[in-house]
Order: structure tokens, then sequence, then C-alpha cells
């Protein structure tokens, strides 16, 4: 889940190397803090959040299928 984060992430931003995603696990509950550097934020927020939406629709695909419950934070 955090290497499929941080592509659609690096894939969108202009500075890739400024892309960070780290990853707790509490009682069956995974976050994602994803950052990036501060011109790249709207960029991966996007539009009234579309983008931040899609990736945690897709987060949530890919947790369901693993049994886990997953969220995302951009920070």
């Amino acid at each position: 889940m955090k290497e499929l984060i941080e592509y659609i992430a690096k894939s969108i931003v202009n500075a890739p190397d400024g892309v960070k995603v780290t990853e707790e696990n509490n009682e069956g509950l995974i976050l994602l803090k994803l950052e990036v550097a501060a011109d790249d934020k709207g960029r991966v927020i996007g539009k009234q959040g579309r983008v931040a939406e899609a990736m945690r629709t897709l987060l949530r695909v890919i947790a369901t299928k693993q049994g886990v419950r997953a969220r995302l934070e951009i920070v």
C-alpha cells in the first residue's frame, strides 16, 4: 500500500525527491502519512480534493482485500 501511494504521488508532483510516505500500524488500522514539498501540496490534493479522494479510494480497496482498514493523511 505504501508503495502505491508513493508511486502515485511521485508521478504527480514536480519534486519527486520530496515525497515521503510513512506507515503506522495500530490494531488493524494502517495510517499512511504522505509528505510532499510545499509547492506540490496542491497537486496532490487536486481541485476540490479529487486527487486525494481518488488515492484514498484506491487505498481503501487494497486494504479491504487484505482485511484491514487504512487511512491516508496528507501532512
